[in-house]
């Protein structure tokens, strides 16, 4: 892995979701920059490139072609290997809010006619807070990112593979800051 830290990486999120793959290779390369690897986003070197397309022999001969021309010898792919969609029912209330004056009682308590007219005095145990029910969907994804050094030989090249789940993400950008950490850990690893 030394060696590759030396290397010219592209970084590809292979989505078919513009702001999502901006997002993931933005993060990626903003991390491993910081930690001194040369690495550009593919969105910015190739806006035309579809990294969700199937590729043909000879789009892959061109991608190569692509890779040498401009000097990349790495490349960090990321790629949604599954998407779990799931339903969540949360429950909130059901319970009662406030309760009785513990340790001294109030004024109604005084005389018999104050108490039985009081509202209070039906009930000690607060005001009740109805019971809601929501039901929403939401997905998780099972993210690969692999890296490849592309000065080895075919069989050489794997570099690292880091696979993470991301439950119920907000956005791709503060999902991509999660998951981006252990991306440029391996790059660590020896």
């Amino acid at each position: 892995m030394a060696s590759a830290k030396d290397n010219n990486f592209l970084v590809i999120a292979r989505t078919d979701n513009k702001s999502a793959r901006i997002a993931f290779e933005n993060e990626i390369v903003k991390e491993l920059t910081a930690r001194g690897i040369k690495a550009t986003a593919s969105f910015t070197k190739f806006p035309n490139l579809n990294p969700d397309q199937k590729i043909t022999e000879e789009k892959k001969n061109e991608i190569i072609s692509i890779l040498q021309k401009d000097g990349f010898n790495g490349v960090v792919l990321t790629v949604i290997k599954e998407t779990q969609e799931l339903s969540k029912t949360v429950s909130e209330g059901g319970y009662y809010a406030g309760g009785n004056y513990y340790g001294y009682y109030p004024r109604y308590y005084n005389g018999f006619y104050g108490y039985y007219h009081n509202p209070m005095s039906y009930s000690t145990l607060g005001n009740y807070v109805p019971q809601t029910t929501k039901t929403y969907t939401a997905n998780n994804y099972i993210l690969e990112t692999v890296i490849y050094d592309l000065d080895e030989s075919e069989e050489k090249q794997l570099v690292a593979v880091v696979t993470s789940k991301l439950e119920e993400p907000e956005k791709p950008t503060s999902t991509a800051k999660q998951y981006v950490k252990a991306i440029a850990q391996s790059f660590d690893k020896k």
